[in-house]
C-alpha cells in the first residue's frame, strides 16, 4: 500500500475525486514553512522565498504526537467540501483523530471561486480568536447553511447571526471583523495553498506523501489512512 500512496502519478491519477477547481492561483509571494509537508521537488522549489509559520494557521486536532499528520486546505464556499465535512469527516474524527491516529489539521483559505467565502472565513478566524469551543460551534454551521450565506447578497448580518448563535463574545466578534485583525491568516492560508500549487478544494496533504484532491469517499479515505497508520507503527514512514 506504501508503493501505492507514495507513487504520485498513479496516486493522483487513481485518487482525484470531484473538487472546487480554482479558476486561478491563490497565490503570492510567500510560502509554507511546510517540513515534512511537502515533496523535496516541492521544497526545493520554494526554498528562496519567504517563510509562513504554518504552525500558527489552521485549527488543530487529535494528539500532537500522533503517528499520522494531514492537512486539510478547504474553502468553506465549495460544495465538494462540505460534502466531506457532512459525509466523510464525522467518521474520521471518531475513528482516527479522537483516537489518536490521526493529528488533523483544517486550513480554510479563500480560492477566488466564491463572493462570499472571503467573509465567511474571516468570520470563522474571529471565533476561533475567542475559543476553540465558539470556532467548532460556527464551523458546522457554515458548512450545514451554506447555501445561506453563499447565496445572500448581503451575507454580514447572517454571518454575525450565525457567530451569534455559536455563542461568541459578540461585541468582540464584531471588532475583529471590522479591524480585519485576523485577515493576515487568512491571506497567508491563501497564499500557503498558491505556493503548494492546490487548484481544487478540498485537498489533503497525508505529511510525507504526494497531496490528495476532491471529495474522497469514506472508504478510500479509511483505506489510506490505515496504509500509512500501519506503515508509520512498523517504522516505515
Amino acid at each position: 500500500m506504501r508503493q501505492l500512496i507514495s507513487g504520485g502519478v498513479a496516486l493522483v491519477t487513481i485518487l482525484t475525486f470531484s473538487a472546487c477547481d480554482a479558476d486561478g492561483s491563490a497565490g503570492g509571494d510567500t510560502t509554507g514553512t511546510t517540513q515534512g509537508l511537502l515533496t523535496q521537488t516541492q521544497q526545493e522549489g520554494m526554498a528562496e522565498r519567504s517563510a509562513i509559520d504554518v504552525a500558527t494557521l489552521g485549527f488543530n486536532m487529535g494528539v500532537a504526537a500522533s503517528p499520522v499528520r494531514v492537512v486539510e486546505m478547504s474553502d468553506y464556499g465549495c460544495s465538494y467540501c462540505r460534502q466531506f465535512h457532512m459525509e466523510t469527516f464525522p467518521t474520521l474524527l471518531a475513528d482516527y483523530i479522537e483516537s489518536g491516529k490521526v493529528e488533523w489539521k483544517f486550513m480554510p483559505f479563500v480560492n477566488g471561486m466564491f463572493e462570499n467565502s472571503p467573509l465567511a472565513t474571516e468570520a470563522a478566524e474571529c471565533a476561533l480568536e475567542q475559543s476553540t469551543e465558539v470556532f467548532r460551534v460556527l464551523n458546522e454551521r457554515l458548512w450545514d447553511d451554506q447555501s445561506v450565506w453563499k447565496q445572500s447578497d448581503d451575507p454580514e448580518p447572517v454571518l454575525r447571526g450565525m457567530a451569534d448563535d455559536a455563542g461568541v463574545d459578540i461585541r468582540e466578534w464584531v471588532s475583529c471583523m471590522e479591524s480585519d485583525r485576523r485577515l493576515e491568516r487568512v491571506r497567508a492560508a491563501s497564499n500557503l495553498a498558491g505556493q503548494l500549487g492546490v487548484r481544487g478544494t478540498p485537498t489533503f496533504f497525508v505529511v510525507g506523501y504526494p497531496p490528495l484532491q476532491g471529495a474522497l469517499p469514506l472508504e478510500s479515505f479509511k483505506e489510506i489512512l490505515d496504509a500509512v497508520y500501519a506503515d508509520a507503527s512498523t517504522g516505515g514512514g
